[in-house]
């Protein structure tokens, strides 16, 4: 028999330290005892009450709005800053920009979200707008800390990229605009998506800057959860943390499933 290594041991461990916890979570969201702590029984039944919460539901389809309009954003105003962080000139201008964009990444979601919350209010006396604070006003938080990351992420595609195509096209006639859409934008793609995924992920699992930046109308599923948690944790959040998790599995699944069959066709031999 092959002994285990060092290195396997840890791998085990290591797996069973991240992923030990989900596993009771995803048991105990079967109990059918209202402890969460104290196993009554196998029932699903706190699915069924899951689906009858009105409040989570919303709450759910509001994060999800959200996080969809704040990535998207957030894809716009990175891929810029990226642009100006990688093919502008050294300048003042361009420093002051660079350590502006980078200050999110490094600052604490508590001073983000107050310094957020300030201007809005001082917004509303000054010009009117915004009236309340909603679902527009979370946009907008999330969408500024999100674009800090999509810069991150592009800019390093930028670097990496072979200027000569561009500058090939333009030569042939083509437009800068037309350039950046035609040649550039295919070319930075995938880091476009990473940057998309992980402003989506991180405007869906945002609590602090939401808990500041939001109204009555504006309840988020991490604030909903947060609030339900301190009241004292119910089945319904094991169930609601379950689908969750099902979610996720699923996706890196057919994203696996899909890579390795790319990657069987282009190993595929070409019949002459």
């Amino acid at each position: 028999m092959n002994k285990l290594s060092f290195s396997s041991v840890m791998l085990w461990f290591g797996l069973l330290f991240l992923y030990a916890p989900m596993l009771v979570l995803v048991i105990y969201s079967f109990n059918d005892s209202k402890l969460v702590t104290v196993w009554g029984g196998f029932s699903p039944k706190w699915y069924g009450e899951l689906f009858e919460d009105q409040q989570i539901l919303d709450a759910v389809w509001t994060s999800l709005r959200i996080a969809f309009y704040s990535s998207t954003m957030a894809v716009v105003i990175g891929t810029m800053a990226a642009f100006v962080m990688t093919r502008f000139k050294r300048s003042w201008a361009k420093l002051t920009l660079s350590n502006m964009i980078t200050a999110p990444l490094v600052m604490p979601e508590v001073i983000t979200g107050l310094s957020l919350l300030l201007l809005f209010v001082h917004m509303a006396d000054l010009f009117g707008w915004p009236k309340e604070r909603g679902m527009l006003t979370v946009w907008i938080a999330h969408s500024t800390f999100c674009a800090a990351y999509v810069a991150v992420v592009v800019s390093s595609r930028l670097r990496e990229l072979d200027r000569s195509i561009e500058e090939a096209a333009m030569d042939l006639g083509a437009t800068p605009l037309k350039t950046f859409f035609v040649i550039t934008v295919p070319m930075i793609s995938p880091a476009l998506m990473a940057g998309w995924l992980l402003s989506f992920s991180l405007s869906l699992d945002d609590l602090v800057i939401a808990s500041f930046a939001s109204g009555p109308g504006a309840t988020t599923l991490p604030m909903v959860v947060f609030s339900s948690v301190r009241m004292g944790i119910s089945p319904k959040i094991n169930a609601l943390a379950t689908l969750i998790i099902l979610s996720v599995s699923l996706i890196a699944f057919l994203s696996w499933y899909m890579a390795r069959r790319a990657e069987k066709r282009d190993r595929m031999p070409i019949n002459e």
